[in-house]
């Protein structure tokens, strides 16, 4: 278990700046994560990494001359916002434009690939390449679906040297496609592990019991079995790596590959070594040659108990870029040229905004845009644990402390933007961006937008109508559409459909904003609750699948709540005006 902490929501700012104040050497602190605190010269791609915070030393661990040149951090198991992104991506951007990597998880997928937009927007060359080595994540038919474990760093490694020796941004991009091609990953576990704070480990692997293929939030694999000695855990992994060899690679036979023995929190690095003897015996009987062997904790995930193997296939190219030095906190190779310390005034940092001028009307819907953020915040403090237990039946129960983050937060930038005179718009957007910086995940990336949304709606100089927040709400849920789920997938969307659907009509019938609103509160909730018979068919909870039957979508039931929730301040605030006429 995590021991060591002050508050837990806490935890992953404070382990930043420890971090960086133990690095200052190799890293500098920007918003959102950490970059280089080395000069880079002028025109060299930046490779911009990320997810997570939990998983030292992915990700800031790897930023330093030879590797990554920012990274990303975000809350505990839970992607970095798109803001953070594009943040640390401004920060490392050198004028040679920006690769982002970073493992294939749902909540990394939107916003990195919100963070790429915006960057391109802004005309700074952007592209991703978002990692898949995890074999027992899904089949080689479907590798895009694949998970992103501790190959990460063979990609990453790759991508760096590439752009540490020049090449352009295509060419890079080229390289991190292709290392990720020849990266495969296979892991298991023997227990789960704890966030700080949490009073029982995200999963449980039955005493003597082995998870085979399992992903490091907990996320199932393949299997179970009995656990195997050493010898025969590193038949396991060298075994099912050499039954799927790369495309383009007849046989190991003569290959040459990077390796990565991965230990994942709690199992010890003589362990790692003893398992280590006989993978190496293994690949030399099969004719593989192993190149600059990685032993060690790359990627972990608090105090799991758990190992994985990833090999490399090399060409000359990523062989030259695998073992090329490399000098950061957590990784070390060679030796690297020496640099200039960065001045901290050569970091670019967010320019403080202006709160737009605002109508009399439009402050006032603030207001209540404002202590509807309030009550929201009030019914996820109630249900935290609840929303963490419904989600740890299909996923990695976060989905409670997760909305908590991003409910505080978004509250307290309403607060101040109120205080300043803000009107709607301004202040849910303030919200908006707190919630998704503060949340990170996928929660955060769909509360980012759905206020975003529904702030542009309500403007900041009309005194906001019944109509526009029935097309706020409107617009929100297209915006969360199209990230990909539908009716059925068993997910938050099956009670926002219904919701925003009633709303409308209720609104468009002639009905008050309250009673509009209370009506569809009541649709969204039974939708909510009648999730419980749906199976999963996207997101990290559907290879839970049939675990999920009977219970809840976290997810739609958060928002069933929080809808109930703000119903009661819409009739309030109807009262007072009613009362003020």
């Amino acid at each position: 278990m995590t021991r060591l902490y002050n508050d837990p929501v806490d935890f992953a700012d404070e382990m930043i700046d420890g971090f960086v104040a133990a690095n200052q050497n190799q890293v500098r602190r920007v918003n959102g994560g950490v970059v280089r605190s080395t000069h880079t010269p002028e025109n060299t791609v930046a490779v911009v990494v990320g997810g997570g915070s939990g998983h030292y030393p992915a990700f800031g661990g790897i930023v330093g001359q030879g590797l990554a040149h920012g990274a990303a951090m975000g809350n505990l198991f839970a992607s970095p916002s798109a803001h953070q992104v594009e943040t640390v991506a401004k920060a490392a951007d050198r004028g040679g434009g920006v690769l982002l990597s970073y493992g294939n998880y749902a909540g990394d997928v939107l916003h990195f690939t919100q963070a790429q937009d915006a960057l391109n927007a802004a005309g700074i060359p952007t592209r991703t390449v978002a990692v898949t080595d995890d074999i027992s994540s899904a089949s080689p038919a479907e590798k895009n679906k694949r998970r992103g474990i501790a190959g990460d760093l063979t990609v990453f490694k790759s991508a760096a040297a590439a752009a540490e020796e020049g090449y352009s941004l295509d060419e890079v991009v080229r390289v991190a496609t292709l290392a990720n091609e020849r990266t495969r990953s296979f892991g298991v576990a023997f227990t789960g592990c704890t966030l700080p704070g949490a009073p029982e480990p995200l999963f449980s692997v039955p005493e003597g019991r082995m998870a085979v293929g399992m992903g490091i939030h907990g996320e199932p694999g393949i299997g179970e079995t009995d656990v195997p000695t050493a010898d025969d855990l590193a038949r396991q992994f060298v075994e099912a790596l050499l039954a799927e060899l790369p495309e383009g690679i007849e046989q190991a036979e003569g290959q040459r590959v990077g390796l990565i023995l991965n230990g994942l929190g709690s199992v010890k690095y003589e362990e790692l070594f003893v398992v280590y003897r006989s993978v190496s015996q293994l690949l030399d009987a099969a004719g593989v040659t192993i190149v600059d062997p990685e032993v060690g904790e790359l990627v972990t995930s608090f105090d799991m108990a758990g190992v994985s193997l990833t090999l490399f296939w090399l060409d000359d190219e990523l062989e030259r870029f695998w073992r090329a030095p490399a000098d950061t906190p957590a990784y070390r190779k060679g030796s690297v040229r020496a640099t200039e310390q960065l001045d901290a005034t050569e970091l670019d940092v967010d320019v403080e905004e202006i709160i737009p001028e605002s109508s009399i009307e439009s402050q006032k819907a603030a207001r209540t845009a404002y202590l509807a953020l309030e009550a929201l915040l009030e019914v996820v403090n109630e249900n935290v644990e609840e929303l963490g237990r419904i989600d740890a039946v299909a996923g990695d129960g976060d989905h409670g402390i997760g909305m908590q983050r991003g409910a505080r937060a978004a509250s307290a930038a309403a607060l101040e933007a109120l205080s300043a005179g803000a009107g709607a718009e301004t202040l849910l957007h303030r919200a908006a961006d707190a919630w998704a910086d503060r949340a990170g995940g996928t929660s955060g990336a769909l509360w980012g937008v759905a206020l975003k949304a529904l702030g542009s709606e309500l403007g900041d100089t009309d005194k906001p109508t019944a109509a526009a927040v029935g097309a706020g709400v409107q617009a929100a849920t297209n915006g969360i559409l199209t990230f990909g789920a539908e009716l059925g997938d068993k997910t938050m969307v099956d009670a926002l459909v219904p919701f925003s659907d009633v709303l409308s009509r209720e609104i468009d019938g002639g009905a008050t904003l309250a009673d509009a609103w209370n009506t569809a509160a009541l649709v969204a909730s039974d939708s909510a609750a009648a999730t419980a018979s749906l199976l999963p068919r996207v997101g990290r909870a559907r290879p839970h699948a049939e675990k999920s039957l009977g219970t809840p979508d976290a997810g739609a039931h958060s928002l069933g709540l929080i809808v109930t929730a703000i119903a009661a301040v819409l009739r309030d605030a109807t009262a007072k005006e009613t009362h003020n006429d």
